[in-house]
């Protein structure tokens, strides 16, 4: 598996998970890469990740501001904020909020107690930890406060 940072003429910045570097450039090739914020098709590219690197030797070594030239970092932030509200109404409009009671809803879809269904929620660090045992897969993904998302 192989993932890129993807950016399109719009400005926005999502990742691409693909089999491997054969497979992105199919999928680019064919026009099958569409951007979710605008759903444009052409202008998009690959970009480096947002990760420092050296630019210099070790003693002199600077980290660069903003790793994809000509997009501020405040535009990768704004981004990046928006990215993750797209993802927060998705979750909240196709999954069941359980609250607290995640860890014990997930364990009985888990062992076929309870229907399979989309469940969102919160669980404590001791929950994860036994979900991970039993070998439950879960998502941990960040929401914005209420006042990012206005």
């Amino acid at each position: 598996m192989i993932v890129f940072d993807l950016a399109c003429k719009c400005g926005f910045l999502f990742e691409g998970w693909f089999s491997d570097y054969a497979e992105f450039n199919r999928q680019k090739r064919e026009g099958e890469l569409i951007c979710p914020n605008c759903g444009g098709r052409d202008g998009l590219r690959k970009v480096l990740s947002p990760v420092a690197y050296q630019k210099k030797a070790l003693s002199t070594a600077k980290i660069q501001e903003s790793p994809i030239p000509g997009i501020a970092p405040s535009r990768m932030e704004e981004s990046v904020r928006q990215t993750i509200r797209s993802l927060q109404k998705f979750v909240e409009k196709n999954f069941a909020d359980v609250g607290s009671d995640f860890a014990a809803k997930t364990l009985k879809i888990h062992y076929g107690v309870d229907e399979p269904k989309n469940i969102r929620g919160v669980m404590t660090y001791e929950e994860e930890k036994m979900l991970d045992r039993e070998g439950i897969q879960y998502v941990k993904i960040p929401f914005l406060a209420k006042k990012e998302n206005n």
